[in-house]
């Protein structure tokens, strides 16, 4: 991706690079037209067509599938500022700096109109408004949100909507169908399928399956999924930490016979774009990721995609559950200058969602299903999935997708875990022997009380 940032005003030019330097892109799309009049009701979110021009910045990562950022930043966002009297300011950073840079703007108390996370951000609800009112004008234009959504941007303690999720991505398997068919096994369905075919495949193509153990997103989401799939959880519904459990036990032994059987140490130290890369060079028979790795895999023509397929959640003894890969949670922080813009273009831009997801190429599902009626038919029959029904299985996943602090709702407690990898750490020291599972367990457990306590001293829990 580009340094450079780069300003249109009806011509494209090259400007200096975007400050702080985390920002690898910046586009202003700047109103040409006359001005318009919102397009939806209530007076929150219509502002007068005569008033002088404002401007609406938004901050967002760059997304694996660049035809997506192209719609939103050279189509929907030009489009809305011309229609809006409004000067848009888009700047894009990768992953690791959206905390940062939310944490800058935060001590700062200026920045963005819009930040975009990619989890819940329930530890910033003191700085941000309380996005109700966006929710309702969605649901009464499009029907009710999918409970993950929900479960992902509202604190039931203190009643506010500390963030907007427009959309959120599934997490399917990704599988060597290939390897698979070599050791006499048909698609993956159970944790314990996993274990079995696994082991076979290391000992005959000496491949492992491609789960991270270190401290980075895709490492937190898959332990999640395997904790959750045997029965353990970090809380219970009353955000009570219930993590030191039998459930929890039998998961953390599970992973430590899964590295030891079909693993290999690099795992111990990936970032969240290896499993990408290690199953599109052929080096792995299994990860759990976004369709990011066959989208990409189609797009730059890499001979090994017609193999790698996809599944749905996997079962594990206690139920068939799997993470969300991203969440997608928009912010409007108290201190932003055009709150009002903000919640108007939330509110069209899900209006216009059903081209967010063709943009994405299925890759963002949406938070409010009633915005892409006919998404079960656009997955079933894709031209650049080999075969054309390969993203059938992502509608599944619709609904055995689940939030970070499952069952109960994300918090700030569950964030900071997720955060510092508490789990992450569990897993792994007891996958390479560091400490007894039983050991880990209780270490993990004791930071999680203590993370508990102290947000629940704040109020907000």
């Amino acid at each position: 991706m580009a340094d450079d940032s780069i300003r249109t005003d009806c011509t494209t030019q090259i400007v200096q690079p975007a400050s702080p330097p985390d920002t690898q892109r910046r586009r202003v799309l700047k109103a040409v037209g006359a001005a318009g009049l919102a397009s939806i009701a209530g007076p929150v979110f219509i502002r007068n067509a005569y008033a002088a021009k404002n401007t609406l910045k938004i901050l967002q990562w760059n997304h694996f599938v660049p035809a997506y950022d192209q719609w939103f930043d050279h189509t929907y966002v030009k489009e809305w500022g011309q229609k809006n009297d409004t000067d848009v300011v888009v700047d894009h950073v990768g992953i690791p700096a959206l905390a940062t840079r939310a944490a800058a703007e935060v001590s700062a108390q200026q920045g963005h109109d819009l930040f975009m996370f990619l989890s819940p951000p329930p530890a910033y609800e003191d700085q941000v408004i309380d996005h109700r009112e966006i929710y309702e004008e969605c649901e009464r234009k499009h029907g009710k949100p999918v409970p993950l959504a929900l479960h992902s941007s509202y604190n039931p303690k203190t009643k506010k909507y500390y963030a907007f999720s427009d959309s959120f991505v599934p997490d399917p398997v990704n599988y060597r169908k290939d390897l698979w068919d070599s050791v006499g096994m048909a698609a993956p369905d159970t944790w314990d399928d996993v274990l079995a075919a696994g082991t076979k495949i290391k000992q005959q193509h000496h491949l492992g399956v491609g789960i991270g153990l270190s401290a980075e997103l895709d490492t937190a989401m898959a332990m999640r999924t395997i904790l959750y799939a045997f029965g353990g959880s970090v809380q219970d519904e009353h955000s009570q930490v219930v993590l030191d459990s039998k459930q929890t036990l039998d998961a953390v032994k599970f992973v430590k016979s899964l590295y030891e059987n079909t693993m290999t140490p690099q795992v111990l130290a990936w970032d969240a774009s290896s499993n990408n890369r290690a199953m599109l060079a052929g080096q792995v028979s299994l990860c759990l990721n976004a369709i990011s790795i066959t989208r990409e895999g189609e797009n730059k023509h890499i001979p090994i995609t017609p193999n790698i397929q996809l599944t749905q959640a996997l079962k594990g003894p206690a139920r068939r559950i799997g993470m969300e890969h991203v969440m997608d949670c928009y912010v409007i922080w108290k201190f932003a200058k055009n709150i009002s813009g903000a919640k108007k273009f939330l509110v069209d831009y899900i209006d216009n969602f059903r081209q967010g997801f063709l943009s994405s190429q299925f890759y963002n599902f949406p938070s409010f299903p009633g915005t892409v009626p006919d998404l079960e038919k656009l997955i079933a029959d894709d031209p650049n999935g080999q075969p054309h029904d390969k993203y059938k299985v992502l509608g599944q996943l619709m609904n055995q997708a689940t939030n970070v602090g499952y069952p109960g709702y994300a918090n700030a407690a569950t964030d900071e875990i997720f955060n510092t990898w508490v789990l992450n750490t569990m897993f792994a020291k007891a996958a390479t022997g560091n400490i007894s599972p039983e050991d880990a367990i209780k270490d993990a457990h004791a930071t999680c009380k203590r993370i508990f306590e102290k947000w629940r001293q704040k109020g907000v829990l």
